[in-house]
């Protein structure tokens, strides 16, 4: 069998790629620009070109057929009309990655299955995901283009360590923080609820839908069943990082409000909901699935493999002055209500 994915080398796109290249039943290609090439398992077949030159891949993919066509770069509509033109006709199954943000928040119950209404006012990226779900569906509906839907949520690999809130260089700042005993901030009083699944448990969940006929024309979200408050989340790095803890909470709303990163999308569209993820519909489908890297094993993963890699650790100083001056403003606020 033949898999083709589009990217194949991101946080979650990697760990399938590697998990698939073990399985002799499966050729894996990848088209990209060729990024992380040399981290592919040597039997991985690469197609380098760039999918928005929708001429030039479909001069490159010629009269190749896949049994399944796995998008994982695909964020607006236009790409997924793109992709339809491309790949109807040339495949068996195409999977589509949206994301577990766009369901309606704030929940209407804590517990999230894929029937959960699908809407973000939040977040622009949620919404284009939903816009993008809608067309593919419409598509099997209308056409029987092959499609299934997965849903993600907060997914990290042995790059980066899942924070809620960071700035644009992601969350080393944090991490560096903690290490030299300064507050962090924590969205709200760290007491909502959140899931955290390692890529390597991802990637089961994904390779157990392909070429699954009773994933077709079908959505499933893929997460671990472990749930986690936030300070639970962030006491566990601070036990591996070896510091205490030193939290600032402050509202997720406030944090919207101050407009300089975008945490009315991250935090109020997302990370600020409790949420528990039900993966029943995932495991009816693949029978046997075992989602069994609890955060403390792989936060663990991934501080280690961070801390050894000096190339990991990317300083963000505008976000460590930002939180800084957030935290000393509320703090003589406080003094003078006093």
């Amino acid at each position: 069998m033949k898999a083709l994915f589009i990217g194949g080398t991101g946080t979650i796109s990697m760990a399938i790629t590697r998990l698939l290249a073990k399985d002799e039943n499966w050729e894996v290609y990848l088209l990209n620009r060729g990024s992380r090439s040399g981290e592919l398992p040597a039997n991985v077949k690469t197609i380098t070109a760039d999918i928005s030159n929708e001429e030039e891949v479909n001069a490159l993919l010629k009269d190749e057929f896949f049994d399944v066509v796995g998008e994982f770069i695909g964020f607006v509509p236009a790409q997924v009309e793109r992709d339809i033109r491309l790949f109807k006709g040339r495949t068996n199954q195409y999977i589509y990655i949206s994301s577990a943000s766009a369901y309606d928040k704030p929940c209407k119950d804590y517990r999230i299955t894929e029937g959960t209404a699908l809407a973000n006012k939040y977040w622009e990226y949620s919404r284009n995901k939903i816009l993008c779900e809608e067309l593919l569906m419409k598509e099997y509906r209308e056409s029987g283009f092959p499609v299934t839907i997965v849903r993600p949520s907060h997914t990290y690999d042995e790059r980066n360590v899942p924070m809620g809130v960071h700035g644009d260089k992601g969350s080393y700042q944090v991490i560096k923080r903690m290490l030299e005993g300064k507050p962090v901030i924590i969205h709200g009083d760290g007491t909502s609820l959140w899931t955290m699944t390692f890529n390597e448990d991802f990637a089961k969940g994904y390779v157990g839908l392909m070429n699954n006929p009773h994933a077709i024309g079908e959505a499933f979200q893929i997460t671990n069943d472990e749930t986690l408050t936030w300070n639970q989340i962030f006491e566990t790095i601070a036990k591996h990082l070896n510091v205490k803890l030193n939290p600032y909470y402050i509202s997720s709303a406030y944090l919207a409000s101050l407009k300089k990163y975008d945490f009315e999308g991250s935090l109020l569209g997302d990370k600020a909901n409790s949420v528990v993820f039900d993966n029943e519909k995932l495991k009816k489908a693949v029978p046997g699935l075992n989602m069994n890297i609890r955060f403390e094993e792989g936060v663990k993963r991934t501080l280690d493999n961070i801390l050894k890699t000096p190339k990991l650790q990317i300083e963000d100083p505008e976000f460590d002055q930002w939180c800084d001056k957030v935290i000393r403003t509320l703090e003589e606020a406080k003094k003078a209500l006093l």
